[in-house]
């Protein structure tokens, strides 16, 4: 009788601990942003990526209309896996689409574009990140759906098929 009671009480001790775990492991813990907002674009100026003028942003967006704004790198692998994504939704006849080139080497982009094709209306340079971190992004690739003159919505990582039709439903 002795030896039960131990046994007994080790076996439900372990059975909670077993469940508290197990349940723990159910709930994801991973913090997902609000990414439908609506802000105004920061206006900044940016050096076109051709070119060695620069423009202000919101001379590139004219209103009434919506533009995916894409920041990518040639370095970036995820970059990579977007670009048909990107390549379809320049098909589109109611979004163009910005590029905003982040810390890349200029020769390296150009080699990106010419390999897998060039998706962006117009290109930006960011060599130090500042365009970026003034847009609120967090890394390479995200990208910022626009509408007259402000962020809709804020897609963080790569483009996939779920986003593409998503996209695809707004701008219609």
């Amino acid at each position: 009788m002795k030896i039960r009671i131990p046994f007994l009480f080790l076996t439900i001790f372990f059975l909670a601990i077993f469940l508290v775990f197990y349940k723990g492991l159910q709930n994801s813990n991973i913090y997902v942003p609000n990414n439908n907002i609506e802000k105004e674009l920061p206006n900044f100026q940016a050096q076109l990526f051709d070119k060695d003028s620069e423009i202000l942003l919101k001379d590139i967006l004219k209103k009434d209309k919506f533009y995916l704004i894409n920041i990518w790198a040639s370095w970036c692998v995820p970059c990579r896996e977007e670009h048909s994504f990107l390549i379809r939704l320049s098909n589109q006849k109611n979004i163009e689409i910005v590029g905003l080139n982040y810390k890349d080497n200029r020769q390296n982009a150009k080699n990106f574009l010419k390999e897998l094709d060039n998706p962006y209306q117009i290109i930006i340079s960011d060599k130090d990140g500042t365009n970026s971190i003034e847009l609120g992004a967090y890394g390479v690739p995200e990208s910022f759906l626009i509408y007259n003159q402000k962020i809709i919505k804020k897609i963080i990582g790569p483009l996939n098929n779920k986003l593409f039709i998503e996209i695809k439903k707004i701008i219609k």
